[in-house]
């Protein structure tokens, strides 16, 4: 048993020097460098892009958008400062709704304030009774927009909305007739910016209208000038008042204010083009 386990184990051996030998003359394995990452197809990581063929045309680039051109900008409002006046009341001046919506003094002085404080100021003053009035007035004169007016020891002050406060119901309004009126003009009306918006008449009427008819008129304007107008108003305790459809300076030249102009003059003929120049 001695002399065959040796044979064995001689073999053994020799296999496993041959087998080194073997190994230690083959090259070392080189070493594969990092494959590249592979980024998802999602639109937050970046997409491999295939470089072009030979020969290929590249794609057309988007065509640029045009940018919004922006509108026109508002004029800024007039300049304004503290003012206060006081003296008798002439009379109320009134919507084509029926409500408030500013004052005359004696004086001539003309005060306008938002007409939900129609029926408490209504109340608080009769023509005749004196009135303090302070508020707010363009600096170069004009309407002044009242914060608050007081008479018979009370006060009445326009407040602002508080920050997040639900809007007060709407107010109910009067049925709107169709009228018409005509006659002197007494008085000019206007807004707190100073756009002419309306006119009080001989017989106390008024007629309210766009301030931009107003511009567009406004050479018909004049204290003693006569006006006509047809439209939709209201006639209740306070006055009448209406908005006007259609004005004129008779009632045979009654012309729409919706579509056009107002007895507004010919334009002049500007002056006859020169010869066209050719560009340089």
């Amino acid at each position: 048993m001695t002399l065959t386990r040796f044979p064995l184990r001689a073999g053994l051996l020799a296999g496993l020097v041959v087998a080194s030998g073997i190994a230690g003359a083959q090259p070392a394995p080189q070493a594969v460098p990092p494959a590249a990452p592979v980024f998802p197809m999602t639109d937050a990581a970046p997409r491999p892009m295939a470089a072009p063929r030979a020969g290929a045309l590249a794609a057309p680039l988007p065509e640029p958008r045009p940018m919004p051109v922006a509108g026109p900008m508002a004029l800024p409002p007039p300049a304004q400062a503290q003012a206060s006046v006081s003296g008798p009341l002439a009379r109320w001046l009134i919507n084509p709704n029926g409500e408030a919506d500013g004052l005359l003094l004696q004086d001539g002085t003309q005060v306008s304030f938002p007409p939900h404080l129609s029926a408490e100021l209504t109340a608080l003053a009769q023509p005749g009774e004196r009135i303090d009035v302070s508020g707010w007035r363009a600096t170069d004169g004009g309407v002044l927009q009242a914060q608050q007016i007081g008479a018979r020891g009370r006060t009445v002050v326009d407040q602002p909305p508080a920050p997040g406060a639900v809007p007060p119901a709407p107010r109910a309004m009067g049925a709107l007739a169709a009228m018409d009126a005509g006659g002197r003009i007494v008085r000019v009306l206007s807004t707190g910016r100073g756009d002419v918006n309306g006119v009080l008449l001989q017989d106390g009427t008024i007629v309210r209208f766009p301030p931009h008819v107003g511009r567009m008129i406004g050479g018909l304007l004049q204290p003693g000038a006569p006006l006509y107008a047809q439209g939709w108003g209201t006639r209740g305790p306070l006055g009448t008042s209406l908005e006007a459809t259609r004005l004129g300076t008779s009632p045979q030249a009654l012309q729409d204010v919706l579509s056009g102009s107002v007895d507004m003059p010919a334009p002049r003929p500007g002056p006859a083009p020169g010869p066209q120049r050719r560009p340089v």
